[in-house]
């Protein structure tokens, strides 16, 4: 062999040796980048244990099924996921019902969908003074909310329970959109988080959850529970994008992940029947 073949040769092998050495590289920051690709941040809004277990099984499950790593980040209040998610800080959000999407995005031009629903959690109508709906005689007074949103809801819950007609074709209502009251019922507008302190004061209340518990409220004082119907979708929670990220793949494995049976054990396990997994229920 000449010395000019040996040099084309070992020219050949450097050459080789680079290519294999670059090709180890670039499969390695692909690699990499695809993990970096294959991480979904969640936010929610006040981390309890109830919330943690249920995202921590199903984050085990996305990385298991999906190869996604789920990372959770927790806000303080119900202002800041939305515009996270907007501003591209996190991926997803996991904290709110449809009617509060609707009212942030038309406050804020817009920019965060909704791709998959969790739960719901039905608000309850109470009373300390009757048992049963039929007990509430004409005339009854009742406590609602004075905001629009869960003044709107509990219209809906006292539709619900036979006693009023609304304006068809709404989403939101107020005591103006009362068509038929054939009971007579007063409606009185006090503070959601007042709703609670005044059933002794009233004939019944309908009270939202967050204030139900601290002010006594349980099944003893529950005459009729919102139901899961048509009337009540809005108040479905969800896990929400930016807009345009409806399809993308990780995002959408997230959900999956979330929608399982084994999630449906665990929100019975700490909420019993006071919250209900609402992905497959027919609205």
């Amino acid at each position: 062999m000449t010395k000019k073949n040996k040099n084309i040769i070992i020219g050949l092998i450097a050459i080789a040796i680079i290519g294999i050495a670059g090709w180890f590289s670039f499969s390695q920051n692909k690699t990499t980048n695809n993990k970096k690709s294959h991480v979904v941040t969640v936010g929610i809004v006040s981390s309890t244990k109830a919330k943690q277990d249920i995202w921590d099984h199903a984050a085990a499950l996305a990385k298991k099924k999906y190869g996604v790593t789920i990372k959770i980040k927790s806000f303080t209040d119900y202002n800041q996921p939305n515009s996270a998610v907007k501003d591209g800080d996190i991926d997803l959000n996991a904290f709110q019902h449809y009617a509060f999407l609707k009212a942030w995005n038309k406050a804020n031009h817009n920019g965060v969908v909704a791709i998959g629903r969790t739960e719901i959690n039905p608000i309850r109508l109470y009373s300390k003074k009757y048992h049963q709906l039929s007990q509430l005689p004409s005339g009854a007074t009742i406590a609602v909310p004075n905001d629009a949103t869960n003044e709107s809801r509990a219209l809906f819950v006292l539709k619900n329970a036979g006693f009023i007609k609304l304006r068809p074709g709404k989403d939101l209502v107020t005591i103006a959109d009362i068509v038929q009251n054939p009971k007579k019922l007063k409606i009185k507008e006090v503070s959601a988080d007042q709703c609670g302190r005044v059933v002794s004061s009233v004939d019944a209340a309908v009270v939202n959850n967050d204030f139900a518990r601290p002010a006594g409220l349980g099944k003893k004082e529950t005459i009729f529970v919102e139901p899961v119907n048509k009337d009540s979708l809005q108040w479905v929670n969800i896990i929400c994008t930016r807009k345009g990220e409806e399809n993308n793949k990780d995002y959408q494995a997230v959900v999956k992940a979330y929608q399982t049976a084994e999630t449906k054990a665990l929100i019975k396990k700490y909420y019993g029947d006071a919250t209900i997994p609402a992905w497959d229920v027919k609205f």
